[in-house]
Formats: C-alpha cells, sequence, structure tokens
C-alpha cells in the first residue's frame, strides 16, 4: 500500500472515532447555543467524575492515617477495611440524604414497534427535533434498570462492576500468589485443599439447600416476593448464591495474625483456605450459572462438575505457563540490566494473565492470575535483578493495600448509593443462618477426617477459630454486583452488601477476644514450627560441620502422603527450576549425559557463575510431619530420604528447636493472647 493510501485510511479511521464519540451524537451543525449547552453538561460530568474520586482519596487518605493511629497505639478491634466500610457507609448517608437531586431532562422513550423483547437492547439511539429544524440523534448505552428516582450524584458514585473484575480483583489475587508462604501451605496441603475444594463445595450445597426450603416459603407467604416477581426463584438461584457466599476472605483477621504471630500453622490453614476458596467459589458460582434455564438434574450435576474441573485445570495451566514465559524471557536476557523495564515487563505479564483467561471465555481470570503469582515467585523471582525483587513485592503489595480499601470504601458507599430497593430483611436472617451452618458442616466433619491420617492434629481450638475466620469480603461482593438485572440478583446483592459489612466490622473487631478465649499462641517467630522436628544423630553443638554437609533422616521416616509432593519436589529441583531459573544445580548436572549439548544450550553463563541453589526469598518448599520433613536448600539432597544441613541444624538448635531441648508449649502464658 502507497504512503498517501495508508495516510488517507489512517484519517477515515480517527474520522470515524470522532464522529461515533463515547458521547454518542451524530454528526450535525450544531446552533451554538447547543454547543454551549452539550458543553455545560461535559464540563459538569467531569466536574462530578473529579469530585468522586476526590471523595475516594480523602477517605483512603483517612483510612490510612487511622489505621496508622491504632497500630501506634496498639488498638486491635478495628483493622483498616472495617475503617473503610465505616467511613463509606458514613459517606454513603451523606451522598444518599444530603444531596439533592440535581436538575436534569428525562425522556420516557418508548418502542415504536409493539413487540416483546426478549433482553434489554445494548444501546438505544435516539433522534429528535431540536431548534430551527435541526435533526440531531443521541447514542445512550445499557447501565440496568431504571430506579424510580434517579440522582445524578448517587449515580457517579456507582461504578461499573467491571471495573472491579478487571482492575481491583486482579492485583489483590496475585499478591495472594506471589506472596504465598509456600513453606507452610505445603505443610499443611492436604488441609488447605481439603477445606477449598471439598469444604467449599459442602458449604455451597448446605447453604443452597437451605436457602432454598426458605425460598419456597417466601413464594408462598411473602408479599414483597409476589409484588417483586420472583417466583421463577429456582434452585440454581439458591445454589448460585450458595457459591459466591462461601468465597472468604478473613483479611482483616489475616492481619491481625501477622501482627500478633499467631501460630504459622493457624494462619497457614486460614491463609491457605481463603487463597484457593476464592478460586474455586468463582469457577463454581461459574459453573452453576450456566445451568441456570436449564433442569438442573443429575445430568446437570455431573456437567456441572465436568465444567468446573475443566475450568479450574485450564485457568491453572495458563496461569503456570504464563508464570514460566515469564521466568525464561527474564532468564534468557539480559533484561536485568534495566530494572524498570523488567519490573514493568513482569507487571505486564502478570496481568496479561487475567485478560488471556478472561479473553477465552471460558477461563476465570482469578484463578489464572492467582497461579500465575505462584509461578512468578518460584522461579521468575530467582532471575529478577536485586532492584526488581524490591520493586516487585513492594509494587503489588501496594496495589494490594489500596484496592483492597477502594473495595471495602465502595461497599460501605454502595449501600446507600447503589441503584436497587430490594431489601429482605427476612432473606438475610435467613442467609445468616445459612452460612453459620455451611460454616460448621464444612469445618467440623473435615478436620474430624483429616485429623485421622494427620499427626500433627487440627486441634479444636483451631477448628473453632477457622469456623470464626469465615468472614466475607471483596470475592463475594464482586461477583454479587456483577449481574443485578433482576429482581432476585439484586436481593442476592443487597443481601450480600450486609453480610460482608456484618462480617467485616463484627468478626473483625472480636479476633484478638477470640485468640484469648480459644487460649491460642501468639508471639510465635517462624523457627517455632521447626520444633517438631528431631534429626537423626545431629550434634547440636557441633560447629566444626562444613556448611555443605547434611544430616539425614531415614526414609521410612517420611509419610506416604507427601509422596506425591516428594516427588514433584525432586522433579522440579532436578530440571524445572534449573530450566527456567538461574538457580543450581544446572540441567548439565541433573540430565543425562547424552543431553549434554541440549543442557550446555539452556543453562546461562549466570548460572554456571552461581553459588545460589534456592533464593533466600524464595521461601523454600518444605513438607513436614511431626517426626520428619523435607527441605530444599544449598547442600541437601532429596534421593528418598529427606535432609536438612547441619548449619541449620546449629541454628535451630541454638534458638532450642531441636529435641531436648525447651519449647513453647500451649500452656505457656507467655504465649497466649492478652
Amino acid at each position: 500500500m502507497a504512503p498517501k493510501q495508508m495516510l488517507f485510511c489512517v484519517l477515515q479511521v480517527l474520522t470515524m472515532f470522532a464522529v461515533v464519540s463515547a458521547a454518542g451524537v451524530a454528526p450535525a451543525t450544531l446552533s451554538p447555543s447547543i454547543e454551549k449547552h452539550q458543553e455545560a453538561k461535559v464540563t459538569k460530568s467531569h466536574t462530578l467524575d473529579n469530585l468522586n474520586l476526590l471523595i475516594f482519596m480523602f477517605l483512603l487518605s483517612m483510612t490510612v492515617v487511622t489505621s496508622w493511629i491504632f497500630k501506634y497505639r496498639r488498638l486491635r478491634f478495628v483493622h483498616e477495611t472495617g475503617l473503610a466500610v465505616i467511613y463509606g457507609l458514613i459517606v454513603g448517608i451523606i451522598i444518599r440524604f444530603g444531596t439533592s437531586s440535581s436538575s436534569s431532562m428525562t425522556i420516557d422513550v418508548n418502542p415504536a414497534i409493539n413487540q416483546s423483547v426478549g433482553s434489554p437492547p445494548d444501546r438505544l439511539r435516539l433522534s429528535f427535533q431540536l431548534e430551527k429544524n435541526e435533526t440531531v440523534s443521541y447514542l445512550y448505552g445499557y447501565q440496568g434498570e431504571s430506579a424510580s428516582k434517579e440522582n445524578e450524584e448517587l449515580n457517579k458514585a456507582t461504578f461499573d462492576p467491571e471495573i472491579f473484575f478487571n482492575v481491583l480483583l486482579p492485583p489483590i489475587i496475585f499478591h495472594a500468589g506471589y506472596s504465598l508462604k509456600r513453606r507452610h501451605f505445603f505443610r499443611n496441603f492436604g488441609a488447605i485443599t481439603a477445606f477449598a475444594f471439598l469444604g467449599t463445595t459442602i458449604s455451597c450445597v448446605v447453604v443452597g439447600g437451605i436457602m432454598y426450603g426458605f425460598t419456597r416459603l417466601m413464594l408462598l407467604y411473602s408479599q414483597n416476593w409476589t409484588t417483586w416477581k420472583m417466583t421463577n426463584f429456582g434452585l440454581t438461584d439458591c445454589l448460585f448464591f450458595g457459591a459466591i457466599i462461601s468465597a472468604t476472605d478473613p483479611v482483616t483477621i489475616l492481619a491481625i495474625f501477622h501482627d500478633l504471630n499467631v501460630d504459622v500453622d493457624m494462619y497457614a490453614l486460614v491463609f491457605g483456605e481463603s487463597v484457593l476458596n476464592d478460586a474455586v467459589a468463582i469457577v463454581l458460582a461459574g459453573s452453576i450459572e450456566q445451568y441456570k434455564s436449564s433442569n438442573f438434574d443429575g445430568l446437570a450435576v455431573i456437567e456441572a462438575i465436568g465444567t468446573f474441573v475443566g475450568i479450574f485445570i485450564g485457568s491453572f495451566v495458563l496461569g503456570s505457563v504464563v508464570g514460566a514465559m515469564t521466568a525464561v524471557l527474564t532468564k534468557f536476557t539480559k533484561i536485568r540490566d534495566y530494572p524498570l523495564l523488567e519490573t514493568t515487563l513482569f507487571f505486564l505479564m502478570s496481568y496479561s494473565s487475567f485478560l488471556a483467561a478472561e479473553a477465552t471465555g471460558r477461563l476465570t481470570g482469578i484463578v489464572t492470575v492467582l497461579f500465575c503469582g505462584i509461578a512468578q515467585a518460584h522461579y521468575t523471582y530467582n532471575n529478577l535483578s536485586t532492584e526488581s525483587k524490591i520493586w516487585t513485592k513492594q509494587l503489588f503489595h501496594l496495589l494490594n493495600f489500596l484496592a483492597e480499601n477502594f473495595v471495602f470504601l465502595y461497599i460501605g458507599i454502595s449501600t446507600f448509593s447503589f441503584k436497587t430497593d430490594k431489601w429482605d430483611v427476612s432473606f438475610i436472617f435467613a442467609a445468616f443462618l445459612a452460612i453459620i451452618v455451611g460454616r460448621m458442616c464444612n469445618i467440623y466433619p473435615l478436620s474430624f477426617l483429616l485429623n485421622l491420617g494427620r499427626s500433627n492434629k487440627i486441634k479444636n481450638n483451631y477448628q473453632h477459630m477457622m469456623m470464626f475466620s469465615g468472614l466475607r469480603g471483596a470475592i463475594a461482593f464482586a461477583l454479587a454486583i456483577r449481574n443485578t438485572s433482576t429482581a432476585g440478583r439484586q436481593v442476592i446483592f443487597t443481601t450480600t452488601l450486609i453480610i460482608v459489612i456484618t462480617t467485616v466490622i463484627l468478626c473483625g473487631g472480636l479476633t484478638t477476644q477470640m485468640l484469648q478465649w480459644l487460649k491460642i499462641r501468639v508471639g510465635v517467630e517462624d523457627e517455632t514450627e521447626m520444633q517438631n522436628f528431631h534429626p537423626v544423630g545431629s550434634v547440636p553443638g557441633d560447629s566444626d560441620r562444613s556448611r555443605g554437609s547434611t544430616v539425614q533422616l531415614p526414609p521410612e521416616s517420611i509419610p506416604d502422603k507427601t509422596w506425591v509432593l516428594m516427588k514433584w519436589y525432586s522433579f522440579d529441583s532436578k530440571f524445572v527450576k534449573p530450566l527456567l531459573t538461574n538457580s543450581r544445580p544446572t540441567l548439565i548436572e541433573t540430565l543425562p549425559s547424552c543431553c549434554e549439548p541440549l543442557a550446555r544450550f539452556l543453562t546461562t553463563q549466570e548460572q554456571l557463575e552461581s553459588d545460589q541453589h534456592i533464593d533466600g526469598d524464595s521461601d523454600t518448599e518444605v513438607i513436614l510431619d511431626e517426626n520428619a520433613m523435607s527441605i530444599g536448600d544449598g547442600g541437601s539432597s532429596i534421593n528418598g530420604s529427606a535432609t536438612i544441613s547441619a548449619n541449620d541444624t546449629q541454628t535451630l538448635a541454638k534458638q532450642g528447636q531441636v529435641a531436648g531441648l525447651h519449647t513453647p508449649s500451649d500452656d505457656d502464658s507467655s504465649l497466649i493472647a492478652v
């Protein structure tokens, strides 16, 4: 194509975008008075948008300052997320009752052709005559069901639900994966996956079943449900509500756990369950929603399970592949010499994993970005420059903090500003009862079954704390607000809103008291988790051992339940990590001699010169049991037996964590929350 033709095409495209603008104004020559009126509308809309954002910035600043005061004064009865909700509620009340509806023109439009429409149109083109016989056309977009009385200030305080899924949730979920303490996670891997997968499913079914029975009564005796035309609120709607409300988000409790240094097993169980639970709830809700219009019979259940497994596995693979691609890029290029570009690439690749999953129309971006974060932390992090390691950790920690508090602020504001008045008190009370019963059916039976095969039992006080930690938060709210087109979905949204606010403020404020009442240890350093390790033939005071020496654990002491993880860890440390990172050992050392040319090709000079076996911040995977452990370290090997370097054993001995020395007990009053 000639340059002139190409330039002409570009000009045509730009002209089309200018004509079909966001305001939807069709090309027409408007009189000066009309142009002035349009300019005034645009200016007013721009002013309201900036005022709305300014309010949120002010509230976030207030939340930060108040959080600092609480931390400085050691006040833990309200977390920053609870403060954000409270501030949001106050501002929502002011906006709702303290502002008058601004003057705006509303024209009721009816279709020219009297025919039924299956769903609202995506766009509405309105043409009418102005002064001097001028005809203009405006294009209006679909925003949802119209309220009886519109308030422009309230509308401006309400965001597009897609903002939550595409902008706010990805950094929150990615940070959960990127900051995951894999050592603690894999130590309780079986329990965490049981609570996340089986427990969430049990909770969904129990909540859905209770609400289904309740809604049958509501259809008979509730006047509101007849008025709102909710006769089609069926089993799939109840199960959908059970799925989204089963997504726990104990951010408040976890923050207090972190501040008080609660026992690492307790922290790992609550945090690990919440990380995977969110992903499971999202996939479960999507699988159920596909069968809303069909009969939810036995075949539909099997199909829903198949859909759930397919979506979850597909999202997991996509997230892991994007993480591996980023690791390859950072390993085989010199981009680490430019930390700004390296950090930018890391951010873009991570966010692209979410967008790629959503673009498929089948996978879920939340699950994808979660496992992308885990893969980035496990592989890519080891290849980053020192500056990029610091920047990526701080960047996603900051984004997580801002996004999370913004969501909770919006939760408070939307209680009074959202365009719906479908509040059903009886449905809300029934939902509270259902989630309590569902949580009980999740935690206690599964804990009993897990304890049958665990030597490190889940204690009763841990179970009670996990029961109490089932707060609902950002994920449940985002899933509920995403679709409020019908009366039934609006009832689900308002109910979810009340549950989130109540659990965040009430449960978050009582966390410290619950730790005291349940006598759960606090002030426990990370090293305390090693107290159950009993090295065979170790000499704690022997300082003459070289750094690379190891203490062997007999193979028979490794429990069978860690066999799969042990095999994966062995394969990962020998082949996957040497391929994707600059850590040792190299593929030259681990691959057979016949593959030496390929191994040399895939080994970088930095890897050959590196004496780093596992990066200090990579949070080495540890699979621990009552009397056995496996840990990957520079001087360790995994050949059917678990090992730990003698230097680490000596360090643990000095800290009193090796067998024969004093270890904290449940009766230590100094470790009980006061």
